[in-house]
């Protein structure tokens, strides 16, 4: 099996994902997902597609990973071992959506409006 990309995105995060057959090694940024993302709660975010389709130990992962937080860095990874795993086997991707995995989140922060502090934060209203 030759070497499979995929991306992934959430909020500001990209996580560009190749993933070919090995030992179940994660590599993010030449570092190990534990070093990564040292939360047990963020590991579990990323193995979540593995887990499901009992592949944890089969795939190595390299990842490159930029942008964004911890949080939508480890949901952009979910998505794009998801989308790797989709283009492997075909017949995965409706276990996948039922569990919501395949599904792009696209929500992102929004733009500051001029005259206004914040998105929707309006300054104080002096009548006098």
């Amino acid at each position: 099996m030759e070497q499979i990309n995929a991306v992934g995105r959430r909020k500001a995060a990209i996580a560009r994902v190749f993933v070919k057959e090995g030992k179940g090694e994660i590599t993010i940024n030449k570092r190990s997902l534990e070093s990564y993302f040292p939360s047990s709660i963020l590991q579990f975010i990323v193995k979540q597609p593995l887990a499901l389709l009992d592949v944890v130990g089969k795939y190595d992962i390299k990842v490159n990973l930029c942008g964004g937080g911890y949080k939508g860095q480890a949901e952009a990874l979910r998505l794009g071992i998801a989308r790797a795993l989709v283009k492997i086997n075909a017949d995965d991707k409706a276990a996948l959506r039922a569990a919501g995995f395949v599904t792009r989140d696209p929500r992102t922060v929004e733009r500051k409006k001029p005259g206004q502090p914040k998105a929707r934060k309006r300054f104080q209203f002096s009548k006098r």
